[in-house]
């Protein structure tokens, strides 16, 4: 059922799926934007600057998740235009090889990836709220942290504003598409000119000599005092082998900060005319951030002495560069800018992600409820469902040793985010592969775009995908092979529910 608009309101009707396409390509494009733009680019270069050790292999940390970024966008636009369907690549993993892997990659982003990040996301705009309100602290709590066996849950105030914002905008996007596209917009548009300022300052006033110095030894990662058996503190490597193994491990920050970007397929049921509206978000979307993120980075490099990115303090390399433009303001600066990035990356992640278990749900593979809308025809329950768990996930803590005898508490979520990195690659890597899949299996579906310079970009993000999840698995072979139970845990799940969907199905 197609949609058309009726001609008292000009209003959107419902298409098949019960939805309102009421996105066009200029909100499809910010939902791709700023559901990757976040609180990323600001932090994570400093852990890539210690992998790597010089400026010149951190750029080719970022150019090379650029690189798969943009192949991935250029490749699954071809899959998101031909199917534009609510759940996205659920969708597309489900008709390219079969219900379970769309099921296993709906599992995951359930439990942690989606949830997590908006978890995550939503602790971060607490973090940097606190700048202005200091009583908004990690460390100032309404409950004391409970341990129990190295695990427990705490409830900070920091932790508190995260709450209240994901149950905030949870609510806004109950209340219709029109009024979250119309936030998602706002700030996505103002997060992209803020970090277009930090670029600006950075390349045109923030330069100095001591920065420029550390530049002329762009690819000599010794002569910065690095030394790889030593950049990895629970694996030392040595030989020829160990930059490349280091840099795939710095490919973690910029990944997790471009990641998202397959947030608008989840809207495809929503999106007008999504042949072609969802191949300009993607590509479009991706290249500017991308191309912003590459700047980013060299404004840090040409304004930094290269050692103040590799420990900037709270790993805060965006803060540290302002501070070092601007002075003290700076911290307020960049406080506020990312304030405003995580706000609309969390209102970008809660819009799309409901959609996958939506659609999960009207496949029988998820709580019936949930495959409902309410009036404003929006996955309502869906949103409450996602809203309900993200918030779990901001409780969570881990115990470590502090040093000093006694146990210093830590955010699980953070470390369940690590856990799926590799499965995340692997997610994005059968969504790239499925186009290839669904020219095998669908060679006569009507596809409103075609993969550009097919199959070249499809092979460039699996060859490299490949390759980071192998390098993850043998330098992170805890993390990794927990992210990857994470997902093979869901089988058992998947087959009770198919088989509770055939038996209501038969029922009937």
């Amino acid at each position: 059922m197609s949609t058309t608009t009726t001609p008292e309101t000009g209003d959107p009707t419902p298409t098949a799926s019960g939805l309102l396409r009421d996105l066009g390509p200029l909100d499809a494009t910010m939902i791709v934007m700023g559901a990757m733009i976040g609180s990323g680019i600001f932090i994570t270069s400093a852990e890539s600057a210690r992998l790597v050790g010089s400026p010149g292999w951190l750029l080719v940390a970022w150019g090379l998740a650029g690189l798969m970024t943009i192949a991935g966008a250029v490749s699954a636009a071809e899959i998101a235009a031909m199917m534009p369907r609510a759940g996205g690549q659920y969708v597309f993993l489900r008709e390219a090889y079969s219900p379970m892997f769309g099921f296993l990659f709906g599992w995951a982003m359930f439990l942690v990836v989606q949830t997590g990040t908006i978890a995550a996301v939503a602790v971060a705009f607490a973090k940097f709220l606190g700048v202005f309100w200091p009583a908004i602290s990690a460390t100032s709590y309404l409950i004391e942290p409970i341990q129990l066996r190295g695990f427990g849950a705490s409830l900070s105030t920091q932790q508190f504003v995260a709450l209240i914002l994901i149950a905030g905008l949870t609510a806004v996007n109950m209340l219709g598409l029109r009024l979250g596209k119309w936030i998602q917009n706002a700030f996505t548009f103002t997060k992209t000119a803020a970090l277009l300022g930090l670029i600006v300052l950075g390349l045109a006033i923030g330069w100095n000599t001591e920065a420029a110095a550390w530049t002329s030894s762009w690819w000599d990662s010794s002569a910065n005092g690095w030394d790889p058996s030593t950049a990895l503190h629970d694996q030392p490597l040595s030989g020829p082998l160990a930059m490349p193994m280091l840099l795939g491990l710095a490919l973690i920050g910029p990944l997790f900060s471009q990641s998202a970007w397959n947030n608008v397929t989840f809207t495809g049921a929503e999106t007008r005319d999504p042949g072609r509206s969802l191949p300009i978000a993607l590509i479009v979307g991706c290249s500017v951030v991308v191309g912003l993120y590459l700047l980013a980075n060299v404004a840090y490099i040409v304004t930094l002495p290269f050692t103040t990115i590799q420990h900037a303090p709270e790993e805060r390399v965006g803060t540290a560069a302002l501070e070092a433009i601007l002075g003290p303001a700076g911290e307020r600066v960049m406080a506020g800018a990312i304030l405003i990035s995580t706000f609309g990356c969390v209102n970008g992640l809660i819009l799309a992600g409901a959609r996958i278990y939506y659609a999960m749900a009207r496949d029988g593979l998820f709580f019936r409820a949930v495959a409902s809308t309410n009036r404003f025809r929006v996955p309502a329950v869906a949103l409450v469902a996602q809203g309900l768990w993200a918030s779990l996930l901001v409780l969570p803590v881990t115990f470590s040793d502090d040093g000093q005898g006694g146990m210093k508490p830590g955010n699980l979520y953070g470390e369940l985010l690590e856990y799926v990195i590799p499965v995340d690659v692997t997610f994005y890597a059968l969504m790239v592969g499925g186009v290839v899949a669904m020219r095998r299996k669908a060679p006569l579906m009507e596809r409103p775009y075609r993969t550009i310079a097919y199959p070249l970009p499809i092979l460039v993000y699996i060859g490299i995908a490949v390759l980071l999840v192998v390098d993850f698995v043998y330098l992170k072979t805890g993390t990794s092979g927990k992210g990857f139970l994470i997902v093979l845990a869901g089988i058992p799940v998947y087959l009770a529910w198919s088989r509770t969907a055939r038996a209501r199905s038969s029922a009937l």
